[in-house]
């Protein structure tokens, strides 16, 4: 068992393998420290939705859901999060169902800016610190 100041990498099949390197997230004193999820499907590794900024924004959320089980926590956990938006006026959209993962107790502390770009094309990308037992 580590010490719990100890940093730990977390690591699931169930989100996608990181595209360079870093870990799907980090664990330390409680707290968790997800990397910033794409809508990469985990058992192809490609992007899904085609361009579609909501299909692509379920994608994210289910790869970063998985992300935070793997690491001792839930979206009701999360104390904050960042969305990358390549475009700003997708903001709405991407907005009404981050507002689905996020609907219980406290809402995160969030942040939200537009990005000339993403990796492998995406439109969108949500990183999270959460709480994490």
């Amino acid at each position: 068992m580590s010490h719990p100041m100890q940093p730990e990498a977390v690591i699931t099949a169930s989100a996608p393998a990181p595209v360079g390197p870093y870990n799907q997230a980090v664990k330390a004193g409680g707290v968790l420290y997800c990397s910033g999820q794409i809508a990469l499907d985990p058992s192809t590794g490609l992007m899904v939705g085609a361009g579609d900024v909501e299909a692509e924004t379920r994608q994210v959320l289910s790869n970063l859901q998985a992300v935070l089980e793997a690491g001792g926590s839930s979206p009701g956990q999360v104390l904050r999060t960042t969305v990358f938006l390549a475009d700003l006026g997708d903001f709405a959209r991407v907005n009404a169902i981050y507002a689905e993962l996020f609907s219980d107790g406290v809402s995160p502390a969030r942040a939200c800016v537009e990005v000339a770009a993403l990796p492998k094309g995406a439109r969108v990308e949500i990183d999270c610190i959460a709480l994490a037992v």
